[in-house]
């Protein structure tokens, strides 16, 4: 198996089109709607926000998949407003969209996905998204990919796609990628909006099982803020036009493909989340079980005291120690380790502070590893992406709706 980056994005993969542009949600004019259509019948996948005040587009995504067994051919995504705590309306208008989406790829109303990112408790501009749906459809193009990833963008600094081919014994197959999430990004199952498309013929349940799997790794080993969003949903879409089909032998290639695309948009997200300077990686080791390190690690990348600390260049490992022991995972100080970059700033219950310079200079860069061992013995480690916190993000969240 070969993997290589490639150009084109969500549309790279055969039998993908896609589109975006600016329909009149918006009022600054940028682009804020986004379509991607498959032209040959596909599986689909769908995770969705944890969160229980769901938006209705999360309710009515969820239901089509349900209904249509695991098939899509369209997805469509405004941005701007996020169709959320809207009541009766609100769902009016998401199965609205759907059903607008469906027309124009010419599906059933079930086989039409809906996304929204915006404002929270704004009713959406249906005469909008009206008569930009028609322009969108005329719109369409293999080359689309990038005008969709900036019509589904909010506060992003920067629009965020992907795209690998998968060389295997049997053939060659594409997975592309999109995503939006600057701010309210939590791992929480599936935090932001991410569309995943390839070529390879899935069926519905590896789909499911794929997506579950390279998320795991990915869209949900990340945190700007620890705020699980009420619109979060990641969707994947497979229409076979390369011909490789995915069997239990080369399911492996099919959750690289994915895993590598979402971890790099994951890391954008990350990278770009609202006011970040630095992206940080946070790698809990030495745990005594899986579900510990994971634990550990998001305590320690949610923790405002060690973003804050980050953003400073100030190596106070004391905080990364004092996240770690009250994480839940289980914690043996005396045997702990601290390491920030290459140096180690506390180990076996002694500091060494006159590494503390060098720490610093290190937290003076722009990607940084951060490691802390549980001192346990355990041969469990995960790694979560996270960023520091500073005065930008409180003023852009501040204003947010003024």
């Amino acid at each position: 198996m070969r993997i290589d980056r490639i150009d084109g994005g969500v549309t790279a993969p055969q039998g993908f089109r896609a589109a975006g542009l600016h329909c009149g949600i918006k009022a600054t004019g940028k682009p804020d709607l986004a379509l991607v259509v498959s032209d040959l019948a596909a599986s689909a996948a769908g995770l969705f926000a944890l969160n229980l005040a769901k938006a209705a587009p999360v309710l009515v995504s969820q239901d089509h998949l349900s209904r249509s067994g695991g098939q899509a051919r369209v997805v469509i995504t405004n941005s701007g407003c996020a169709n959320a705590c809207t009541g009766p309306q609100g769902m009016a208008d998401a199965r609205e969209m759907a059903a607008l989406a469906a027309e124009a790829a010419g599906c059933a109303v079930d086989q039409a996905l809906v996304a929204s990112t915006g404002v929270i408790g704004v009713n959406l501009k249906m005469e909008a998204i009206r008569t930009g749906v028609p322009r969108a459809v005329a719109a369409l193009s293999v080359t689309g990919g990038a005008d969709a990833a900036r019509a589904i963008m909010t506060t992003d600094p920067f629009p965020k796609d992907a795209a690998v081919q998968v060389t295997t014994d049997v053939g060659a197959f594409r997975v592309g990628g999109m995503a939006k999430g600057s701010g309210m990004i939590e791992p929480r199952m599936a935090t932001m909006l991410g569309y995943l498309t390839t070529d390879a013929a899935v069926d519905p349940a590896t789909l499911h099982r794929a997506l579950s799997d390279a998320c795991r790794y990915t869209f949900n080993a990340i945190t700007v803020d620890g705020e699980p969003s009420t619109n979060d949903c990641v969707f994947a879409l497979a229409n076979g036009a390369s011909g490789v089909v995915i069997d239990e032998a080369l399911y492996p290639a099919l959750f690289e493909g994915l895993r590598q695309v979402a971890r790099e948009l994951a890391l954008g997200i990350v990278r770009g989340g609202e006011g970040a300077t630095k992206l940080i990686a946070i790698t809990a080791s030495g745990a005594a079980t899986e579900p510990d390190a994971w634990t550990a690690a998001r305590a320690i990348a949610n923790s405002l005291l060690v973003k804050t600390a980050v953003h400073g260049a100030d190596p106070n490992w004391g905080r990364l120690v004092a996240a770690a022991g009250r994480s839940g995972a289980a914690f043996a100080l005396d045997q702990a380790r601290v390491r920030i970059g290459s140096l180690v700033l506390f180990e076996g219950g002694r500091p060494f502070d006159e590494r503390a310079p060098q720490a610093a200079r290190y937290l003076q860069g722009t990607d940084l590893e951060i490691e802390v061992d549980l001192g346990t013995g355990g041969a469990h480690r995960a790694t979560v992406w996270t960023c520091d916190l500073s005065a930008e993000y409180v003023k852009i969240n501040a204003e947010y709706r003024t």
